[in-house]
């Protein structure tokens, strides 16, 4: 089983669009044969291959719920690890048939769960995950991704029930993982970080794709009690294991990003535009350096802000705020989109944004909610807890 992420999930309100670019006219097609674009990948590549046989599976046996789990498991892999939302849309076309109701094979009901909340549809996401636990008490992943819910939403005590309910049910690796992600936001992350970073010396057999998982979570936990050192050290574990990881990547990159390491910032994504959070990334670092191709990745932002606002998606509205902020210098837009993520997902970054777009348009009670967060969760960042004196000094 893989828990690839206690997920931390991307997030247009209508009152920012006048700061996007225009977006022109849809294009629809007048023929379903019509070519709109071509994924990445070669036909001859192991990932393409791979999904030609598991979509032959299920066209060879329709009503196979394992089968049909598979592929749309593998396409949901496939947006996490390269941030492409186009595998989120093949992977519910492949679950539709399957309902989010009782009688439905438990892990279909996980994969209903995973992509609702990829769409921030987080109670029917829940209701999901309830389903399959009734229909298979000890799944793990419907557990565990019970707790990454509560984790976005910073619920701290129902996320910790789910990982002592979770404990039984799997291996030490994961029981301490769950518990140190919740113990490293609420005031204990030096303890936390010690005590995860010696349950994965102890086991170095677990499947590396959750091994790159504890390395992005140790090294965010080194970050934030400044022992920097440690956290490029768990960047590099994590990077060396050579799988794709939008997450990983994101992570990383604000980091080099937040210590002024711009010029790191730019071959570790150059090739990561099809991802926006990554594409965000990208554009801040080549912005201060004043590379030529810097306005490009500015425009190519905002116009994916425009086309996801004519879809009604607010998929990446932490990084509409980010892009509103820092690139277009537009606080008011910025802190408006925001407050809109932030009644959604509450996580440490999602407050950052918010706070910083509060102090930018100097309006310290738009931000009350993150501070009331800081304070009683007792998250310990040195500068989340700078920029809330200097938010509420303003008057």
């Amino acid at each position: 089983m893989k828990i690839h992420q206690f997920p931390y999930l991307a997030v247009l309100c209508a009152s920012c669009l006048a700061a996007l670019p225009a977006a022109a006219a849809p294009f629809l097609p007048r023929d379903d044969a019509v070519v709109l674009e071509v994924l990445p990948g070669k036909r001859d590549d192991a990932t393409a291959a791979e999904l030609r046989r598991a979509r032959a599976a299920v066209a060879a046996a329709p009503k196979d719920a394992a089968a049909a789990a598979r592929l749309a498991r593998r396409y949901f892999e496939l947006a996490m690890e390269q941030g492409d939302p186009r595998y989120v849309g093949y992977a519910e076309a492949v679950v539709r048939p399957w309902p989010e109701a009782a009688g439905t094979p438990a892990e279909m009901l996980v994969l209903h769960g995973k992509l609702r909340q990829y769409r921030h549809d987080f109670p029917r996401a829940m209701a999901n995950f309830d389903l399959a636990l009734q229909a298979d008490p000890a799944n793990i992943g419907a557990r565990a991704w019970r707790a990454a819910l509560l984790m976005v939403q910073a619920d701290y005590a129902g996320a910790m029930r789910e990982c002592e309910l979770l404990a039984p049910i799997t291996t030490e690796l994961h029981a301490v993982a769950c518990t140190a992600y919740v113990d490293a936001s609420t005031g204990r992350a030096r303890a936390a970080y010690a005590r995860l970073n010696a349950a994965l010396a102890r086991d170095n057999e677990r499947e590396p794709e959750f091994r790159l998982w504890i390395h992005t979570r140790l090294a965010e936990m080194a970050w934030r009690i400044g022992d920097h050192a440690a956290a490029e050290k768990h960047f590099r574990q994590g990077l060396a294991l050579g799988l794709d990881d939008n997450f990983l990547l994101a992570a990383y990159a604000d980091f080099l990003l937040e210590q002024g390491r711009n010029a790191e910032v730019v071959p570790l994504l150059k090739t990561w535009g099809r991802s926006d959070t990554l594409l965000l990334r990208l554009a801040l670092a080549a912005r201060q350096l004043k590379l030529a191709e810097a306005e490009k990745y500015v425009r190519a932002l905002g116009e994916r802000f425009a086309d996801a606002a004519l879809r009604g998606e607010k998929l990446h509205l932490q990084e509409e705020a980010r892009y509103l902020l820092e690139l277009k210098v537009d606080a008011r837009a910025a802190l408006a989109a925001a407050r809109e993520n932030y009644r959604t997902q509450r996580e440490p970054r999602d407050a950052l944004v918010l706070i910083e777009a509060a102090l930018a348009a100097r309006d310290p009670a738009a931000a009350a909610p993150a501070l009331q967060w800081l304070e009683s969760s007792g998250f310990e960042s040195d500068r989340l807890r700078r920029l809330a004196v200097q938010l509420k000094a303003i008057r």
